[in-house]
């Protein structure tokens, strides 16, 4: 079976025929015919033709393509039309072709004329070949060769075209005329005709109209209007002749050429943006070329439509465009880069105003051009101009082409730069001008916003000129400066109030009764006030100080680099030579000298005649002493010889010692200024290498008559000299001498240099051991404050310059060694320079056998710490005070440095210290000499300085024979000792307890640990400070400390010191009985109220006060307690304490601060203003009552504690508030037997269940019962819902809320104000919300009932003691159901305060525990007069916590919220609760590795 074959599109031959034959016919131009025919069979833009020649060569006539016929056959075309038909097209042009050179038509086959030539509808013609171009003709093998099928074809249709352009040299109706003849040829044929007006995109509106016209006038004839050129109608001529010959088509709409034009630009411009788009999005570099585009854009379909419509021609010049864009892009951009960096460059090449403002634009240029970094900043091309260059193609060079400056750009950018300048200059100088407006506003304080402070500054010039960033900027920068200079007047006013601050011991913890103090006395300082805009700046930097002060270290000072600590180790470093085993590069050994340098000096010859007399008495420069020869270099020099000022001579010479001599007073006060300015040179040389200290020999040379009467005054001037200088002094001898010098002196004047040379190798050679080291004669201590105007080196010259002063030990950086002759004989002097802060440890931890104590004249805070520390010194320790200036003249020229340096005598004067001033403009004073009188006076009360610090040591703890050094000042006796016959009557221990938080210090008999302020806060009586003038401590119940632990390298005293301890230990080992008290001990305890067995032993404590386990060789050491262990220390006629008593005369040591009236003035003067503010502004008539009766000196009071409830204090300890002045008026009790229990203290205050008015006024709402100021419309006293809308609105970021007292007036007025107005409004009061809060306790404190009925305190005791903590809430929450009605509203609304409060803790520093310490004493107002009451605070106040935590639960029915790690257990009973009231920020205790002095463990109770 034959397979189905698809049947084959059917072929059409058209033939286009119009106007032919020679120019004269036809005119310079055809009628479109073959432009018609191309733009058909290859419509796309790369395969048209727009010129198709007729006049052709005989040969290319001849040709295949031609073949010597008149018509042309341009191809076929695959035809599909809109229904879907194909068909073939093939298409032929009968033209007529002319002889390029007859110009008349090629003769061919076929002879007849064009018009019936035309008409033919059977061509034929053999191998004739497809036309595509002109250029094709002779070159037929370049270009696609297709034949015409079968050499013949068979006409279909005809394509009539006339031309409708103008032109041509041809007349439209001679063209009609042979278009209306074919036509009528062409018609014979029978065949379709489509007329196409050519070139209708030259169009004659006319010409058109005609040919329509003659169309109109032939049947079915139609007219379609073309452009090849612009290809418009082109197909849709060649579509409607085929319908023609195709009846089964559809028919197509003949579209004008107008219209389809439109069409066809609109297709154009798509397809020519996109293209556009295409070119834009994937060349990016202009370097890039078409043909790497074009191949990368072969595929693309927008690529492909464009070349296709427009060709390739055009997409190229698109390209080139294009890339010329990116290529003036880019030099855009550089020219831009380089203009834009033209002004940064001119300020680094041409800053300089003066220079420049007034030259032009060229002279400017050739100065940068002379600049060292022209070639940094700009490139000299060549070639010009720059854009022109490859230089724009090299992008990694940044450099500005040097041509592009002679732009106007450049010109341009030059001035800008100029004015740019001037205004700068301008602005600078007004901002300058700005800046002194703001100095010389004084009111603008540190802190203040720059708002505030604008409209009192906007008149001024400078403000106007300047723009508002300036002034912020010149303002930032002035606030900056005045906070900085207040911060720093801040804390040198904390300086200036050292006695304040350091009347603690180290690593104690200031209580809130201290801080209360702090800021009552700082609050009166405009220092203070001064940075009441920044007081969270000022709270951090007094914080910081308090830090400081009670836990220094060098690395923590308040001065930094300025800490003395540190700049004494650096200088000490830099001049000292430290010791070490492997040094021998000694110059000199005695033992082994054979030739001795020495240099003699004297005034007018005396020199020279000393030299040659001991020439006289050797033999060849050799000279014989005790024995052996010694080879003499002698170098005479007159005292006024400039060498002497040069210290090179010393290390080329190398003198061994030095023989000054003198015959008058003239010249020894010559030598003595000689030998001064010797010694600082060569200390000076020491700096740079190691020079040994030169003995240097006085001399005083006989007169010639033997008989003088000034040779006394010269010996006695002599010696005093000698002895200053610390040298040795060689008399004249005894009987008559012709010489001026004798034989003998001469042997005495070497033998002392040797005996020198001798003592200086064994000072400075290699020690045999440490210990040799440490047994020091004299312990002397040097302190001066950090910061202070002076360098450390002047302190510092006076051991450094002298020639007998060493390192001390390894490890010990700020010590140093004086080797010198005090008294009868030498002795060594360990100094140790230190800051007052380091110095406090030592003050009580070691033996110190003197204290040197600096101060600058010019520094008030400098004498202030000198005061603090001095007060606190033991006034059997002599002091030596030294002021520093600058000069004598400072005395009389300035009186704040007179007032100074004249209080520091007074000082010096009060307690018998020396006193001196060192100044730093002169040299006279920088020598060792100027604390000889203080050395001798420290030596001959050595012993007794030992003996008292033996008894203290003794007194103050007990200890092991290694532990030589006292106990820290932690380690107090628990019963401090009273001497009647001192000073010290007021005088107290320590008003912060050292001991821990937890421990019971002034236990009554009904034990209680806490003391409970108005709001109820506990807080234990230890912690509370107090002036010493207001709560003796004196008598403290016996407590069992903590056991003393052995301190790790502890250091070593003398020998003699360690026996006498030795022997001071084992006579207490010995004493095991009870000890008796003396008589005058006992009384002095009736100016306490406590009875005096509490001095002894109370029932129910152990023998045994200090009990230490074992120790570290596994010994049980047990001391009585202090009186006690006073009489068991008599067996040793040697023992430190009889020395003591028997140097004392009785006199116990007291402090400094009681032998001053200025120490005891400047100390007290403290708690008397903070008492009196108290008194003053805080104290109700009950209070001032109670202060009347003891002469003013009422206990301080916590600052939670609201002043004016005095009968809500608590325990009311009569240790406490006792007056030692009004107790010695009353007649002296004597006290019972030891074995009764003590006496109960009676305390005269109210009863806390009916509490006293605290107001001066009448109130029908205050006090009144809460049911009379509540009605059911309003459950909630309205004093209360105003106070607690303040305080939410404007409080909750208040730190401290609740917790801060506020102004006790403002508290009053709040008071006052609502009584008279019950709609006064708060906020319009402008009243502290701190004020607001304690109006608001006040209110519940003056109600008649508690809040919470004292019927269910109870209950919620045992309610808070249930371990599970889902069952004591539902217990509570049973409980708080059985609170009254109006109390329950109420409690319920405070509660809900609270919490609210709670939850804004990060802030306000208030937790929910904080706030019930607070206020469960308002809520519960509890007895505290009964023993029970204080057994259970701790568990009243977690009821109230436990109320604010879970307020939801207990009164919205919400649920239990998760609690902290603190909740689920109920607290202990009353043991170890105490809390601290205030968070300080303090740094943590020293570690004993850290510092220099470990401290022992505190005690335990």
């Amino acid at each position: 079976m034959a397979k189905n074959k698809e049947p084959r599109p059917p072929t059409y031959a058209i033939s286009v025929v119009g106007l032919s034959g020679t120019e004269k016919e036809k005119g310079n131009c055809g009628v479109g015919k073959s432009c018609l025919c191309n733009r058909y069979v290859r419509p796309s833009a790369d395969s048209y033709y727009s010129e198709h020649t007729s006049v052709l060569s005989t040969i290319d006539f001849g040709g295949r393509v031609v073949n010597n016929d008149h018509f042309l056959y341009w191809g076929e075309v695959l035809h599909r039309g809109d229904d879907g038909l194909e068909c073939r097209i093939q298409v032929i042009e009968q033209t007529e072709f002319i002889d390029d050179q007859t110009f008349l038509p090629h003769r061919s086959t076929n002879l007849q004329p064009y018009t019936k030539r035309a008409a033919t509808t059977k061509l034929q013609s053999a191998e004739k070949l497809m036309y595509i171009c002109t250029d094709q003709l002779g070159l037929e093998q370049d270009f696609d060769q297709k034949q015409m099928p079968d050499g013949k074809l068979n006409i279909d249709g005809f394509v009539l075209c006339i031309d409708v352009s103008k032109g041509c040299n041809r007349k439209f109706d001679d063209q009609m005329k042979f278009v209306s003849s074919l036509y009528s040829q062409i018609t014979k044929s029978k065949k379709p005709i489509i007329i196409a007006a050519t070139k209708c995109d030259e169009c004659v509106e006319q010409y058109l109209r005609d040919v329509q016209t003659f169309a109109a006038s032939k049947k079915n004839l139609l007219v379609v209007e073309t452009s090849a050129r612009s290809s418009v109608n082109v197909e849709l001529c060649f579509n409607a002749l085929t319908q023609q010959m195709d009846k089964t088509r559809g028919k197509p709409k003949i579209i004008p050429y107008l219209e389809a034009y439109k069409t066809q630009r609109q297709l154009v411009a798509t397809v020519s943006d996109r293209f556009d788009k295409l070119i834009v999005q994937t060349v990016k570099d202009y370097h890039t070329s078409w043909k790497i585009v074009s191949s990368t854009l072969k595929n693309h379909s927008d690529y492909e439509e464009y070349i296709n419509l427009e060709g390739t021609k055009k997409a190229r010049s698109t390209f080139s465009k294009h890339i010329e864009q990116l290529r003036q892009e880019h030099i855009r951009k550089r020219r831009e880069d380089y203009l834009s960096s033209l002004p940064k460059i001119l300020n680094k090449l041409l800053n300089n105003l003066e220079e420049i403002e007034n030259l032009s634009w060229a002279d400017a240029q050739n100065l940068m051009k002379s600049r060292a970094e022209f070639q940094y900043y700009f490139v000299v091309l060549e070639q010009t101009p720059w854009d022109e260059t490859d230089h724009i193609n090299k992008t990694d060079d940044r450099r500005v082409p040097f041509d592009i400056l002679k732009t106007s750009e450049g010109e341009r950018i030059y001035q800008n730069h100029v004015q740019h300048l001037i205004s700068e200059k301008r602005r600078l100088e007004m901002k300058e001008k700005f800046k002194k407006t703001l100095e010389r506003v004084h009111f603008i304080s540190p802190g203040q916003p720059w708002e505030e402070v604008m409209c009192f500054v906007m008149e001024d010039e400078a403000y106007k000129y300047i723009t508002e960033a300036d002034r912020r900027d010149v303002y930032g920068r002035h606030q900056q400066e005045i906070v900085e200079r207040a911060k720093e007047e801040f804390q040198e006013m904390l300086f200036e109030h050292a006695e304040l601050f350091y009347d603690l011991d180290l690593n104690a913890t200031p209580s809130c009764d201290k801080m209360s103090e702090i800021h009552a006395v700082l609050n009166e300082e405009p220092r203070y006030r001064a940075l009441q805009k920044l007081a969270p700046d000022r709270e951090s930097l007094l914080l910081k100080h308090i830090g400081f002060v009670y836990h220094p270290t060098k690395e923590t000072c308040l001065s930094g680099a300025s800490c003395v600590d540190l700049k004494v180790e650096q200088v000490l470093a830099n001049r000292l030579v430290q010791l070490d085993h492997g040094r021998t590069s000694l110059y000199y050994n005695s033992a082994n000298l054979d030739k001795v340098n020495l240099c003699l000096i004297g005034r007018e010859g005396l020199a020279q005649e000393l030299a040659n007399e001991i020439r006289a008495q050797s033999t060849d420069d050799e000279y014989t002493l005790d024995g052996k020869i010694y080879e003499l270099d002698l170098l005479s020099v007159d005292v006024n010889s400039p060498m002497l000022l040069n210290h090179s001579w010393v290390s080329t010479f190398k003198p061994h010692g030095f023989f000054c001599v003198f015959s008058s007073i003239e010249s020894l006060n010559y030598i003595g200024d000689r030998i001064s300015r010797i010694r600082a040179e060569i200390t000076q040389s020491r700096r740079d290498r190691f020079t040994q200290p030169l003995p240097f020999i006085l001399i005083l040379a006989s007169q010639r008559d033997s008989v003088c009467k000034n040779m006394p005054i010269l010996r006695h001037q002599g010696q005093q000299l000698a002895n200053k200088l610390q040298c040795t002094f060689i008399d004249i001898p005894s009987g008559t001498f012709p010489r001026k010098f004798n034989e003998s002196q001469i042997k005495q004047a070497l033998r002392a240099v040797l005996e020198g040379l001798k003592h200086n190798f064994d000072v400075m050679s290699p020690m045999p051991s440490i210990k040799d080291l440490s047994e020091t004669d004299l312990r002397i201590v040097m302190c001066a404050m950090c910061g202070d105007p002076f360098s450390v080196d002047l302190i510092l010259s006076p051991f450094l310059d002298s020639h007998s002063c060493s390192a001390g030990q390894p490890g010990q950086s700020n010590t140093l060694i004086l080797d010198k002759i005090i008294g009868d004989s030498r002795r060594r002097i360990q100094v140790t320079v230190l800051s007052y802060h380091s110095s406090i440890g030592i003050r009580k931890d070691e033996l110190v056998h003197g204290y040197i104590l600096v101060y600058s004249a010019k520094r008030k805070s400098s004498m202030a710490m000198l005061r603090a520390f001095l007060a606190e010194v033991q006034d059997v320790i002599p002091v030596q005070m030294v002021a520093i200036t600058d000069s004598q003249a400072d005395f009389f020229e300035n009186e704040a440095i007179k007032e100074l340096m004249t209080e520091g005598e007074h000082i010096a004067t009060e307690i018998t210290a020396k006193f001196t001033a060192l100044y730093s403009l002169s040299q006279y004073h920088r020598q060792t000499e100027v604390f000889t009188p203080f050395f001798n006076e420290v030596l001959e009360k050595k012993n007794g300085i030992e003996s008292s610090f033996m008894f203290d040591n003794t007194r103050d703890g007990p200890g092991t024979t290694e532990d030589v050094f006292p106990q820290s000042p932690h380690s107090h006796s628990p019963a401090y000792t009273y001497y009647p016959d001192s000073e010290d009557d007021a005088e107290g221990p320590p008003p912060y307890s050292p001991i821990g938080d937890d421990v019971q210090l002034l236990p009554t008999p009904s034990e209680r640990k806490y003391r409970i302020d108005l709001e109820g806060n506990e807080y234990p009586v230890h912690s509370t400070p107090v002036g010493e003038h207001e709560r003796n401590h004196k008598v403290p119940p016996p407590v069992r400390p903590k056991p003393v632990l052995t301190k790790p390298n502890v250091k070593k005293l003398d020998p003699n010191l360690l026996k006498t301890i030795e022997a001071g230990m084992r006579s207490t080992r010995r004493t095991r009985g009870p000890m008796m008290v003396h008589g005058e001990d006992l009384e002095a305890s009736d100016n306490y109220a406590e009875p005096a067995d509490t001095l002894l032993k109370s029932k129910g404590f152990s023998d045994d006060i200090y009990v230490v386990p074992e120790d570290t060789h596994s010994r049980i050491v047990k001391m009585r307690n202090s009186f006690g262990g006073l009489h068991g220390l008599h067996g040793d006629e040697e023992n430190g304490f009889d020395r003591m008593s028997k140097s004392q005369g009785g006199r116990r040591p007291s402090k400094y601060k009681h032998r001053s009236k200025i120490l005891f003035s400047k100390t007290k003067a403290y708690h008397r203003r903070v008492h009196s503010d108290v008194s003053d502004d805080d104290s109700g008539p009950a209070v001032q009552k109670k202060k009347k009766g003891r002469g003013n000196r009422g206990s301080e009071e916590d600052p939670l504690l609201s002043p004016v409830d005095p009968w809500k204090v608590g325990i009311d300890n009569p240790a406490i508030t006792s007056d030692p002045e009004q107790d010695d008026k009353k007649p002296k009790k004597k006290k019972a037997p030891k074995n009764k229990e003590p006496k109960k203290v009676k305390v005269k205050t109210t009863k806390p269940l009916y509490p006293p008015t605290r107001r001066n006024w009448e109130s029908n709402y205050f006090g009144m019962p809460l049911q009379n100021v509540v009605t059911p419309e309003r459950p909630i006293p309205l004093f209360i819902e105003k106070c607690v809308d303040y305080i939410e609105r404007t409080g909750l970021t208040t730190e401290g809320l609740y917790r801060v007292s506020g102004n006790k007036t403002d508290q009053d007025n709040i008071q006052k104000q609502f009584d008279q107005d019950h709609s006064v409004d708060f906020m319009a009061m402008d009243v502290a919300v701190n004020a607001v809060a304690g109006a608001l306790k006040a209110f519940f404190a003056d109600l008649p009932d508690p809040l919470i009925p004292y019927s269910l305190h109870p209950e919620l005791v045992e309610a808070a003691k249930i371990v599970d903590h889902i069952e004591r809430l539902q217990v509570l929450k049973e409980i708080v159901r059985k609170f009254p009605p109006v109390n329950y509203e109420v409690f319920k609304y405070v509660i809900t305060h609270l919490n609210r409060v709670s939850q804004h803790s990060k802030t306000t520093l208030m937790t929910a525990d904080n706030l019930s310490i607070c206020f469960w004493p308002t809520l519960m107002r509890p007895d505290f007069e009964n023993k029970d009451t204080l057994s259970t605070t701790k568990l009243n106040q977690s009821v109230i916590e436990s109320f604010i935590q879970q307020s939801q639960y207990f009164f919205y029915d919400g649920d239990i919220t998760e609690p902290s790690s603190a909740e689920g257990t109920p607290p202990p009973h009353g043991h170890g609760m105490v809390e601290s009231l205030l968070a300080l920020q303090l740094p943590p205790p020293l570690q004993p590795q850290q510092i220099q002095h470990p401290l022992p463990s505190e005690p335990l109770i």
